[in-house]
């Protein structure tokens, strides 16, 4: 990266981008008031921005700066930079070969400072979805909040807002000579300013395909459409893959590794079935209601509808997969979650 210094905004920042990120934080849960949280900085205007606005917020903000040992004298001074202006401590990690190989090196060994916030921005966001809908059809977006401690208190705001930000607040921010080179740096120069031209509202439009559920596959989709059709009586559904779907009146019950959102759930037992939360849900053996295990835990409140819950056909919960097992299951089911 190469330093930016502060200057005059050719733009004033909107008022509300510290109303936004303090309502997004609170309503997903994000940091305690008062918290305390990490933010991973590299210098540039994202990362600088988030630092500057959670501390104006309120939170108790600590700063890490993880160096690759890429980029040689330029990756040095963007270190020095952190560690001078932002406070950072510096954490030295290898390099990867892809950029999700660099992310996943950064956050596992800032692992140990427990909640760390990252500068993802509605503009990554957008980025994200025409990265995966091109490679795999997918729109899936940036999560909210990592299930290692990860969370993305910038996503209301657009990348222009934190740069008018950190220029209005006489905030240096360092800026990364190689990005025009990734494929981030084409979508970002090249393909959205196309789109943009074709239609004012492609970001906007491209940012709300990122806030819906992914959709199945659609001949998977289809052949579960067809089984929940009805309600009455018993059918089944080959669905591949070695997993069978076998819906009695108003239950579904998979045979086989079960894939749930981002859960995979395995078990040798038979007559369990996976499903959504019901009003009144318990574990089985305990008084605990399942609604208290999920905001124990701090799931999102967006998430607890989605969270699956493994019963048995005669409705007993025995684990929330990730949180809680009911007395004589323990290890009954494997789950493993991917990461967002």
């Amino acid at each position: 990266m190469r330093e930016r210094p502060a200057r005059p905004a050719r733009h004033t920042v909107p008022v509300d981008v510290l109303d936004r990120i303090e309502a997004h934080v609170r309503a997903a849960e994000l940091v305690p008031p008062g918290g305390e949280v990490t933010c991973l900085v590299s210098g540039g205007a994202d990362s600088t921005c988030l630092w500057h606005a959670l501390g104006a917020l309120g939170y108790r903000v600590a700063a890490v700066h993880v160096h690759h040992g890429l980029r040689g004298a330029e990756a040095d001074a963007d270190a020095e930079h952190c560690a001078t202006a932002l406070g950072a401590e510096i954490v030295h990690v290898g390099g990867a070969t892809t950029e999700a190989g660099l992310r996943e090196l950064r956050y596992g060994a800032t692992a140990r400072f427990g909640r760390r916030a990252t500068g993802h921005t509605a503009s990554d966001q957008v980025e994200t979805v025409l990265l995966r809908l091109l490679a795999s059809g997918s729109t899936r977006g940036i999560r909210t909040r990592r299930v290692d401690g990860v969370v993305r208190p910038l996503l209301p705001v657009w990348r222009e807002e934190t740069e008018a930000y950190c220029a209005a607040h006489g905030l240096r921010t360092r800026s990364d000579s190689t990005n025009g080179d990734t494929k981030r740096g084409l979508i970002r120069d090249r393909l959205l300013p196309l789109l943009e031209e074709l239609d004012p509202r492609a970001r906007a439009s491209l940012l709300a395909l990122a806030a819906e559920r992914p959709r199945l596959p659609r001949a998977l989709e289809a052949s579960l459409v067809g089984l929940c059709s009805s309600l009455e009586g018993t059918r089944s559904a080959d669905l591949g893959g070695g997993v069978r779907a076998v819906r009695a009146y108003d239950e579904l019950r998979l045979e086989g590794a079960v894939s749930w959102g981002p859960w995979r759930l395995e078990s040798d037992l038979d007559g369990l079935v996976v499903r959504s939360r019901r009003p009144g849900d318990r574990l089985a053996g305990r008084r605990r209601k399942v609604q208290d295990v999920l905001v124990d835990a701090k799931v999102p409140r967006d998430e607890r509808d989605g969270w699956p819950l493994v019963a048995t056909t005669g409705g007993d919960v025995v684990a929330v997969p990730g949180l809680a097992e009911a007395p004589g299951w323990e290890g009954a089911v494997r789950a493993t979650r991917r990461p967002a």
